[in-house]
């Protein structure tokens, strides 16, 4: 029988935890694929795995070094852990091991909460070349075709038939024009999405000063509008402007009640009329569920489509039990990760999809 490896992976997870490490659901969602790819037959694969996608810091080694030869193997650590040999200019491997982990592929797919500072400032920048566009809309706006099926334009036809001395040698036609759909992103900063919040931030202010027609809050206790805090170039800036614009940030989440003043505000008024919705939020919620789903139908009604991104949906054997999650679920058209820049790539081609 082929073994679990997100069972494995979880169990691990576990040792690892109870040893005093920090390990986020993410990363042991990250670790389970890894061990996909390895298997469990080398320990030296599995050694290296690990230490990948599980350890945050150079101080964690040796208490990693610990748990692993407790939990998988009397092999002497000291054996497992040779420096990988570079195998090319972005693939690494341990020796007689194919782990093909690239630096830039594993922060790709390493959970956020687990991010040092360098690599946070390391996505940044790669957050930078994410380019966040809303699938295309038929506009009411017209543009000349030169052949084939449209609507008859007229005054061009008269026109090019006044340079042939009255004679239409050419039929001009018009079709309608499309343009991409608006992109309203709506970001929980609440105590609960604190390990995400930073990075989920640096993806508000990619898509705000990459697109024209996307616009971006924060979901607290209370609703902020971020999209003049985050149109700015500089992320540095756009980030200091948006954390001093945000009064409850690392607070209490209240979504049935913003979701209320959005709509309100901005939702029904036009802003979500035939948008993408993206609410980007793990589900924990201290209002009433009653009125979130309420808020969420009446959004759903204007909305072209809801995307829901939740951090925590990597986590092996996640179901949806929050109660705003729970309440919020049955309207969602989209349900998606978003707990690595890998999710968020996806989510990007996701939301230019028809």
């Amino acid at each position: 029988m082929e073994p679990d490896h997100s069972r494995v992976a979880v169990a691990f997870g576990r040792v690892l935890r109870a040893s005093g490490l920090d390990v986020p659901v993410g990363s042991v969602a990250t670790y389970a694929r890894a061990l996909d790819a390895v298997g469990l037959t080398d320990p030296a694969a599995v050694y290296w795995a690990g230490r990948t996608t599980l350890v945050t810091a150079p101080e964690h080694i040796a208490t990693y070094d610990e748990a692993f030869a407790a939990f998988w193997s009397p092999t002497p650590i000291r054996s497992l852990a040779r420096r990988p040999e570079i195998v090319g200019p972005t693939r690494q491997r341990t020796e007689g091991v194919g782990l093909k982990y690239s630096a830039r592929e594993v922060l790709r797919e390493k959970d956020f909460a687990a991010y040092t500072h360098d690599e946070h400032a390391e996505a940044r920048r790669l957050m930078g070349d994410l380019r966040l566009v809303g699938a295309l809309r038929r506009s009411r706006r017209l543009r000349p075709v030169r052949r084939g099926r449209g609507r008859p334009d007229v005054r061009r036809t008269v026109r090019h038939a006044l340079r042939t001395g009255g004679e239409t040698v050419h039929r001009a036609y018009l079709t309608p024009s499309e343009r991409p759909r608006r992109v309203v992103l709506l970001c929980d900063v609440s105590g609960s999405m604190e390990p995400y919040a930073r990075a989920l931030l640096r993806f508000l202010h990619a898509a705000v000063a990459g697109g024209r027609r996307v616009e971006a809050f924060a979901l607290g206790t209370r609703l902020t509008r971020l999209t003049r805090e985050l149109a700015t170039r500089d992320p540095d800036e756009a980030v200091r402007r948006a954390s001093r614009a945000v009064p409850d940030w690392s607070g209490g989440t209240r979504l049935g009640e913003g979701l209320r003043t959005f709509n309100d505000r901005w939702g029904t008024a036009g802003m979500a009329r035939g948008a993408v919705v993206v609410i980007l939020s793990d589900g924990w919620d201290r209002g009433r569920p009653e009125l979130l789903g309420a808020e969420m139908a009446r959004l759903g009604r204007v909305a072209h489509r809801i995307v829901w991104v939740n951090p925590l949906k990597a986590t092996p054997g996640y179901a949806p039990l929050a109660q705003g999650m729970a309440a919020a679920l049955p309207h969602v058209d989209t349900f998606v990760e978003g707990h690595s820049l890998a999710a968020l790539e996806e989510l990007a081609g996701e939301l230019a999809r028809r």
